[in-house]
């Protein structure tokens, strides 16, 4: 358990209210993408199949958050996944990435409309190239919430998602799902992966966006590596 202060309820002051320039590792993720290379290995019947698939996603700042003195910035994210053959969606999901400056915490929420939902932590330096997050079934913080069929027949034990960043500006990831399938008594290791290039930038978060159309002078923080 990390070492909390006793005063709960007070929020930082002269809060910066650029998030782009406040969200370390996860700027590079910042803007839209697409990927058209992925590959996905999930279980059936009569064995694991590999399916190809594209990929669109959006991760666009939200304004800073405080929960009395932790202080978060981060992305909204929705990621969309049609398969070269479907037009069908082939995935679907939302969520949060989130940073705490103070302590180097990252934090990936995520939700699919099929009746599960998950929070997953790692840690990293603010210009990490290379970002781990994970989550386990049965955890309280950071943990995994399924449908009572999901967890009947497709029982999700652990998920790790490994994102690295590229010289070109582009990312990849490795995503790892452990499943628990019915009738058998070996986990399957569902994993998915993608290369993603981007495809537009970036809007301010809506306070920056505020305060820009007040006129209102804005002092903007600077990542380590830039000027």
């Amino acid at each position: 358990m990390p070492a909390f202060p006793d005063d709960i309820f007070t929020e930082p002051e002269d809060v910066d209210p650029d998030t782009l320039a406040n969200l370390g590792p996860l700027r590079r993720l910042a803007g839209g993408w697409e990927g058209h290379g992925g590959v996905d290995i999930n279980p059936k019947a009569d064995g694991p199949e590999t399916r190809a698939f594209l990929e669109r996603s959006l991760f666009q700042p939200i304004d800073p958050q405080a929960n009395g003195p932790q202080l978060f910035y981060g992305l909204r994210y929705h990621i969309h996944i049609n398969t070269p053959e479907e037009d069908i969606t082939f995935h679907d999901q939302t969520g949060y990435w989130l940073w705490e400056p103070a302590t180097g915490l990252v934090i990936q929420t995520l939700a699919i409309p099929r009746g599960q939902i998950a929070i997953a932590s790692g840690q990293a330096e603010p210009d990490a190239t290379r970002l781990v997050v994970s989550a386990e079934r049965g955890r309280t913080d950071y943990g995994i919430c399924s449908t009572p069929f999901l967890e009947h027949a497709f029982r999700t034990d652990s998920y790790r998602l490994e994102v690295e960043f590229h010289e070109d500006g582009s990312w990849s990831y490795v995503s790892d799902t452990m499943l628990m399938v019915r009738g058998h008594t070996e986990a399957f290791q569902h994993r998915d992966r993608n290369l993603l290039t981007r495809t537009s930038a970036p809007e301010p978060n809506p306070l920056l966006r505020v305060l820009a159309e007040r006129g209102e002078p804005v002092v903007r923080a600077t990542l380590p590596g830039e000027g």
